[in-house]
């Protein structure tokens, strides 16, 4: 996705550039003689154009992995590749302005490419999904198999609900030049539970951008990531369009695996974007319609200067 500067800014030091996936499914059948490289070389594939379309970060959308204990041979095959695109000594333009300790969990004091004892070239944000949600543990907090690769400083995990009666959710804010993003993600909640918070509890709270790095708040441009049924499947209640905020401007719709790159909404709310599975997982009609890897976003909203 590429974001634009209202008035007409173009100019690379205020530009930023977000590659977006999701659902990746990594080990996905990888016992299959056949299929068992696809996920893999999906998401090759997806780090490859992020690092030759040089993008300032890459941005997922849950289900990283397809079994929530992913194989010793997936996990070693995901931190392999993330070794060989996302480190590296390419300066990164995108500067973090949030409190840490707010918008991770653990013992991270900041965002990967900010730690002095790594050297990130590709930053990636991620929230989890249904497969790799977070699970108990002998431990005091439950933990996602991407907990792993954010405690390793691999990538950077985001959107934790850690009640699911009642939700708050952090925007991580990022600036590049007069370009402000509040990135605000939600990993997978089981749908009736989180209808019922949402709409019938009204038990999720927003975070407006606030603190020292913040000149206007309205001036942020604000994308949500999340993991959810965008349709109903069965009795069971989920989020819809209508719930979302009117303020978001751009929404990434995680889980469905059907791609729906094409801009739609934006009219009385925000726009809407649902990149799909990168890697076939089911004979569905949906997925038999293939994927797209984009360098660009046309006609989105245009961010606002938060220059002081």
């Amino acid at each position: 996705m590429t974001s634009e500067v209202d008035g007409g800014d173009f100019s690379p030091a205020n530009v930023v550039r977000i590659l977006v996936s999701t659902d990746n499914h990594l080990g996905f059948a990888e016992k299959h003689g056949t299929r068992g490289e696809d996920s893999f070389l999906a998401f090759e594939e997806v780090l490859r154009t992020a690092k030759e379309q040089r993008a300032d970060f890459l941005l997922l959308g849950g289900d990283l992995f397809h079994d929530n204990k992913p194989s010793r041979n997936t996990t070693f095959r995901c931190m392999s590749l993330l070794r060989k695109y996302c480190f590296g000594d390419d300066p990164v333009s995108v500067h973090f302005c949030s409190d840490p300790g707010k918008v991770f969990d653990g013992d991270n004091l900041t965002v990967n490419y900010m730690d002095p004892f790594l050297s990130i070239s590709l930053p990636i944000f991620t929230i989890h999904g249904n497969h790799d949600d977070p699970t108990g543990s002998l431990g005091p907090k439950q933990l996602s198999s991407v907990d792993l690769l954010h405690s390793a400083g691999m990538l950077n995990y985001f959107g934790k609900a850690y009640d699911s009666k009642s939700i708050s959710i952090e925007p991580i804010l990022l600036r590049k030049g007069t370009s402000c993003i509040a990135l605000y993600g939600l990993g997978n909640v089981r749908d009736e539970r989180l209808y019922t918070t949402w709409k019938d509890e009204k038990n999720v709270q927003w975070k407006r951008p606030q603190g020292a790095d913040v000149v206007d708040p309205e001036a942020w441009f604000n994308i949500f990531v999340l993991h959810q049924n965008r349709v109903q499947r069965g009795s069971t209640h989920h989020v819809t369009e209508s719930m979302l905020p009117s303020w978001l401007d751009f929404v990434i719709w995680g889980h469905e695996h059907e791609c729906r790159i094409d801009l739609e909404g934006g009219t009385d709310g925000p726009v809407i974007t649902q990149p799909g599975s990168s890697v076939a997982t089911s004979m569905t009609e949906g997925e038999s319609k293939g994927g797209v890897v984009s360098d660009g976003i046309r006609d989105q909203p245009t961010l606002g200067s938060c220059e002081s």
